[in-house]
């Protein structure tokens, strides 16, 4: 497929493009294997033209992607993932925020730092009963900086210490949903965090909404509250999936209006995701989020630009 030539992206989705834009990626501020300047590095090798640094439930990592992004030549969103919960599901949401950390999601962030040190020290606790000892400390030797823990920090102590072969065995055996080590913090409802994004000048993407092995009337149910709590997009694309689910997704959004998003949900390199690596977006109806008023000057963005006059 031929890759958009310009830094200026269409209006409208043709699916016979593939658009160098990645709104959904890691850094080492949360959970991701590289820096943030490796990491815009690693997307300008890629050619990526927009990108948005989202890590969870911080932005500390913003400011030096940015200096990065202006180096390189690419456009960043800044931008975080929030945890959520809705009808006892953990729901990410993707918050794009243009104009940077302001507002209610300041308070937000904080409440969520909170949550991730004591949801760590509870993982840490059942990990040691299943025979990880000292299970906080090697987690943070893996994370190797004074973050709030993460499953992934865990996972990696699983396999330095030998009791799974890898990553992906360790979220099967120890931490992946319904297991021991699969803690459900005490997240804010998604209404009060779709609140947060939007009262603080930001954007809200539903994140990866077939992941989350919902029928698709549950899934329709989980975007109306989302819709109603102020929600405005959906990534219609996360990663690789089945070109017949991306399609009738398309319809659910069309038929509430949401506009569409798309990130490889990018982690560590050697993973099944790479920076712009997704399945290819359909012909749709529904709009680009660049679409949306607080995104629209994203568009024809030069390097490094966070927000309206920037």
């Amino acid at each position: 497929m031929p890759l958009l030539p310009t830094n200026s992206l269409p209006r409208v989705f043709d699916a016979d493009l593939r658009y160098p834009v990645d709104l959904h990626m890691h850094s080492t501020a949360s959970d991701g294997a590289l820096t943030p300047t490796e990491l815009v590095a690693l997307c300008a090798t890629r050619g990526l033209t927009h990108l948005a640094l989202t890590d969870h439930d911080t932005m500390d990592g913003i400011e030096e992607a940015s200096a990065a992004a202006q180096l390189a030549g690419l456009c960043l969103v800044p931008g975080c993932e929030l945890s959520t919960r809705w009808q006892g599901i953990n729901i990410h949401v993707v918050a794009l925020m243009p104009g940077g950390l302001q507002g209610p999601l300041v308070e937000g962030l904080e409440q969520q730092r909170v949550a991730r040190i004591k949801r760590a020290e509870v993982i840490a606790e059942r990990l040691e009963k299943m025979g990880l000892p000292n299970a906080l400390e090697k987690a943070r030797e893996q994370a190797g900086s004074d973050r709030p823990l993460g499953r992934p920090d865990f996972a990696r102590a699983l396999v330095a210490e030998g009791l799974v072969a890898d990553w992906a065995g360790a979220f099967k055996r120890y931490l992946g949903s319904g297991k021991k080590g699969d803690v459900k913090a005490h997240w804010p409802e998604i209404s009060d965090a779709v609140a947060w994004v939007v009262a603080s000048g930001g954007v809200a993407v539903l994140a990866h909404p077939l992941r989350y092995g919902l029928t698709r009337r549950k899934r329709g149910l989980l975007m109306d509250t989302f819709l109603a709590a102020g929600g405005q997009s959906v990534e219609l694309v996360s990663g690789q999936q089945n070109p017949d689910s991306t399609r009738d997704l398309a319809r659910q959004l069309v038929e509430r209006g949401l506009y569409a998003s798309m990130g490889s949900d990018f982690h560590f390199p050697g993973s099944h995701a790479a920076p712009g690596s997704m399945s290819l977006i359909p012909r749709t109806a529904a709009p680009p989020i660049w679409q949306h008023p607080r995104l629209v000057h994203l568009r024809d963005a030069p390097s490094g630009m966070l927000g309206p006059g920037s």
